[in-house]
């Protein structure tokens, strides 16, 4: 038997953005080594959900395109963990 409770509160499973418009963040590594050449973008919009995942249209100024890819794939530029690695 299901029960019910009585004045529960909707579900809300939709994550939400951790980045702002003109934030500039980086690209994670996807092999786990830190990337020599950690290319900065700047958040140009934030897009729907994806997969459970927020996603973002992105831009470098080194590039003429914007790409477009998921919170999960990105970190802020001011993440001291890459900062203060020497080897970068």
């Amino acid at each position: 038997m299901i029960r019910f409770q009585q004045n529960a509160r909707p579900r809300t499973d939709t994550p939400s953005h951790l980045f702002a418009i003109g934030q500039t963040v980086r690209m994670k590594s996807r092999t786990g080594l830190v990337q020599k050449t950690a290319e900065l973008f700047q958040i140009k919009s934030r897009l729907p959900v994806k997969d459970g995942s927020p996603q973002y249209r992105i831009r470098s100024e080194q590039e003429t395109h914007e790409r477009v890819t998921t919170e999960d794939n990105l970190e802020p530029a001011d993440n001291p963990a890459v900062a203060n690695n020497p080897s970068i």
